[in-house]
């Protein structure tokens, strides 16, 4: 296998055993990449990068080979447009300058859809945090004043604590599925041996 982010066909192997061993632990996608970063001494977005560039090489026989059985797959990120991130960032300013605390105006945007909404807490996140500029821009085009250092903090921990109890949120998800997975694995295994009794 070619290198992909300077990753050998061993460290590929390494990876996305330990992706596959945190996953049935209940881990967080998020939280395997920053193990794995510590593990091995590399950045954790260098990690994310080279999984998700790994899945992607689904044309590589020997990649194919790495991932059998997995059950591991990247879906396709369809990215925001500058408009519909301005959109977006209006309508949580707005909702927000109502009183609405972020966590709720997140909430309200994504209809209830948990992977959108950690998408749009991400994304205004991420603004937030290296656009702050914009964020002002935008305030004053909905006529809303309060864009202080202060203000943009308590926004940002707000998005913070939405980002916890999410990840929080799916990680308990994640351990109940293990659970039910164990729990039909052992039925299933018993099963077996009571044909194989009753045939012998």
């Amino acid at each position: 296998m070619n290198k992909i982010n300077g990753y050998t066909e061993e460290e590929a192997k390494s990876l996305v055993q330990y992706i596959c061993d945190g996953r049935n632990k209940g881990k967080t996608l998020s939280g395997a990449f920053e193990g794995y970063a510590k593990k091995t001494g590399r950045a954790k977005g260098s990690v994310r990068n080279y999984y998700y560039a790994l899945l992607r090489s689904s044309g590589d026989d020997r990649v194919k080979q790495l991932l059998r059985g997995t059950g591991l797959k990247a879906e396709k990120i369809m990215q925001f447009s500058e408009e519909e991130t301005d959109a977006m960032l209006k309508e949580i300013l707005t909702q927000k300058s109502r009183g609405i605390s972020v966590r709720k105006a997140v909430l309200n945007l994504a209809k209830g859809d948990d992977k959108l909404m950690l998408r749009y807490q991400n994304k205004y996140r991420n603004v937030l945090t290296k656009q702050p500029e914009r964020i002002e821009k935008l305030m004053h085009e909905c006529g809303i004043s309060g864009g202080t250092d202060a203000a943009r903090k308590k926004l940002e921990d707000e998005i913070n604590g939405l980002y916890d109890r999410l990840a929080a949120s799916l990680k308990e998800e994640n351990k109940k599925l293990t659970a039910i997975i164990k729990k039909l694995t052992d039925e299933n295994s018993l099963l077996k041996l009571q044909i194989k009794n009753l045939r012998d």
